[in-house]
């Protein structure tokens, strides 16, 4: 059971790490993940040449490049999973998160995109979000846009904002500051 949680893991890292590569690099060589001045890092949703984030709060954005972690309600509250946000050599600030379930079971969440806008309450990231084997083995969710994720009531993370975007479980994805 453990080999089979980890061989799903890693068969879901291995398709974020070619998720990562197309939306770092062109259309024409999306399997090349290295950006260059010729170029340039795509947005997913549209696909026209990323720039880099429009920040409106400055505090936020070390906030998010120094975030502490991501969960879903449905594996974890108190293990968190990790969120890497990096800056590339254009100033495309790039997100990749994942939880797995700390204890072998099934069940994992990935965040992967572009960081397009950040506010005081808010950043916007043009990518994917993933959900597999949670709360129930065989369940996917899986899809790519702009997804808004946002701090509200005082809480120290931001919430994904869209609840039942998949097939109408509340899913709360969290990624905490």
């Amino acid at each position: 059971m453990k080999k089979l949680a980890i061989l799903a893991v890693a068969s879901l890292l291995a398709s974020c790490a070619s998720t990562a590569g197309e939306l770092a690099g062109s259309a024409s060589q999306a399997s090349d993940p290295v950006v260059t001045e010729e170029r340039p890092a795509l947005l997913p949703s549209t696909r026209k040449p990323a720039a880099p984030p429009r920040i409106f709060d400055e505090t936020k954005g070390i906030m998010l490049r120094e975030n502490t972690g991501i969960t879903l309600q449905w594996i974890d509250w108190d293990e968190r999973g990790q969120v890497k946000v990096t800056v590339n050599e254009n100033g495309v600030w790039l997100l990749s998160g994942v939880q797995t379930s700390p204890d072998g079971r099934p069940g994992t969440v990935v965040v992967n995109g572009i960081i397009t806008e950040i506010g005081s309450d808010y950043f916007l990231l043009d990518g994917l979000v993933s959900i597999s084997d949670t709360p129930d083995v065989g369940r996917r969710c899986s899809d790519k846009k702009i997804w808004r994720f946002g701090i509200t009531q005082d809480r120290q993370y931001w919430r994904l904002r869209e609840f039942e975007w998949c097939d109408g479980l509340t899913d709360y994805i969290d990624i905490y500051f």
